[in-house]
């Protein structure tokens, strides 16, 4: 018998500096380093979940967001059942190759749950360029299913996009309807 039921392909793609790296460490293993390197290429992490009275195994994919390791990107995207794509909230540009990542995705990926997540929350008040209806916007503009704001800093809202991620992919994959569109407010959701 095996140990999961499940094992879900998992992406995180958005420019570098989204915090791709930051926001999968903090989720995997509770931790955050404020000078974490650019990734380089890919990284993997896995973390196995119990959602729904199934196992799940998350093969968690940080994707390098550098220009130069774009080409690589159709290759990550086969086999993969659900994806983040980030950006920063603090830099509107890294909203910019949003459409460029759903295309390749949709191609390379099939019809799987995409969510859009908002990286840096900590930084609304200082910082802030990027409003989260202006993400929410962009997020149904695109089709993908879902819309966030997290802080790999704090913890914020870290482990509710997860979930919902999972949620939606564990659906795509039972053949249920996963078509909604959610808004994850960290302690609730809500289809919009």
């Amino acid at each position: 018998m095996s140990a999961y039921d499940y094992t879900f392909k998992v992406l995180l793609l958005g420019d570098a500096s989204a915090e791709k790296s930051a926001l999968t460490k903090r989720y995997c293993y509770n931790i955050f380093n404020p000078s974490e390197k650019l990734t380089i290429g890919v990284d993997f992490h896995v973390k196995l979940v119990e959602f729904q009275n199934k196992r799940i195994k998350l093969q968690i994919w940080d994707v390098g967001g550098e220009e130069r390791f774009r080409f690589l990107l159709p290759s990550y995207c086969l086999g993969a059942n659900a994806a983040f794509l980030l950006y920063d909230i603090t830099r509107p540009k890294s909203l910019d190759n949003i459409r460029e990542w759903v295309n390749i995705l949709r191609q390379k990926g099939g019809k799987i749950p995409i969510m859009l997540i908002g990286t840096k929350l900590e930084l609304r008040e200082e910082k802030h360029r990027v409003s989260r209806e202006y993400g929410i916007k962009v997020a149904k503009k695109n089709k993908l299913n879902g819309f966030a704001e997290v802080s790999a800093k704090t913890g914020q809202n870290v482990n509710k996009v997860f979930e919902v991620l999972t949620e939606l992919a564990l659906d795509c994959t039972e053949g249920k309807d996963f078509n909604q569109f959610i808004i994850t407010d960290g302690t609730h959701y809500e289809d919009a």
